[in-house]
């Protein structure tokens, strides 16, 4: 648990019973579940830090009904591809650890394997789900991580910073960046808005980084529970940007057949 720097003064932690202690005497203490809060409350104005019990409830009922299971092999294929024997993965933005459980028990025991996230909600979910994966509530743009001490960094649907990327990557270390396309969820938006909009893609630049691939992965859903419908508007962005009379559209109805459709983008650190 000592690999993560205290977020004050950037020193290694060693363990003292239930706390992680710096030279300069910082402490933070370990959960129950294991994991450690080394979120600075100067790094954020809001009052509610990433995604909240709602989203995560509904992303770990929606994802653990299967549907995203496509995405998730063929990441963890992509990933086993350049791991090597005692691979050390961090999850940046790891929610509630679907993604980072299943790339874990796919590396083996030799990888190290661990996962932040500002919200403490989902990383405390992601506790759960997995005792092994080791875990901390923390910032993407102030990363508490040693300098070039990755192997392989995977940033899914969340904020990303190429500079601290670049910081933490080993050089030649690998990025794995997953985010939604334009139309992602279009037969759903088009239900829920007169004038449905698509997404915006950033930039695939990125300052220190070589994009070697790009992979379109695509595939249908077919929610035949009002229930699949409900999860998957919750654990997204629109459901907080959705009227009322929006989101009464959607619990109307009893089925849906919508699109995902993701962009997997891989790097290597320069």
């Amino acid at each position: 648990m000592n690999f993560f720097t205290c977020p004050i003064c950037k020193s290694p932690f060693e363990q003292k019973d239930r706390s992680l202690v710096c030279p300069n005497r910082h402490c933070f203490d370990l959960s129950k579940k294991g994991y450690v809060n080394l979120l600075r409350p100067s790094k954020s104005g809001s009052v509610r830090h990433g995604d909240d019990k709602l989203m995560v409830a509904a992303r770990s009922a929606f994802l653990g009904a299967g549907f995203y299971d496509m995405l998730r092999d063929t990441l963890t294929e992509k990933i086993l591809t350049c791991a090597k024997d005692g691979t050390v993965l961090l999850d940046a933005g790891c929610g509630e650890g679907f993604y980072t459980a299943h790339i874990r028990k796919a590396l083996g025991e030799n990888a190290s394997v661990y996962g932040i996230d500002v919200s403490r909600d989902a990383i405390h979910a992601a506790s759960v789900r997995d005792k092994n994966l080791r875990l901390a509530v923390a910032s993407i743009f102030d990363l508490p991580v040693p300098n070039e001490s990755i192997d392989i960094l995977v940033n899914l649907f969340a904020p990303y910073d190429a500079g601290e990327f670049s910081r933490v990557l080993k050089q030649n270390g690998v990025l794995f960046r997953v985010f939604p396309k334009e139309r992602h969820l279009w037969e759903l938006k088009c239900k829920v808005y007169d004038t449905p909009y698509e997404n915006e893609i950033d930039t695939l630049e990125l300052d220190g980084f070589t994009l070697s691939e790009k992979t379109d992965i695509t595939f249908p859903l077919h929610l035949d529970k009002q229930e699949y419908i409900d999860t998957l508007f919750k654990m997204t962005p629109y459901y907080y940007k959705t009227s009322r009379e929006g989101q009464a559209k959607l619990r109307a109805l009893s089925s849906l057949e919508t699109h995902a459709e993701f962009l997997l983008a891989i790097y290597t650190r320069n």
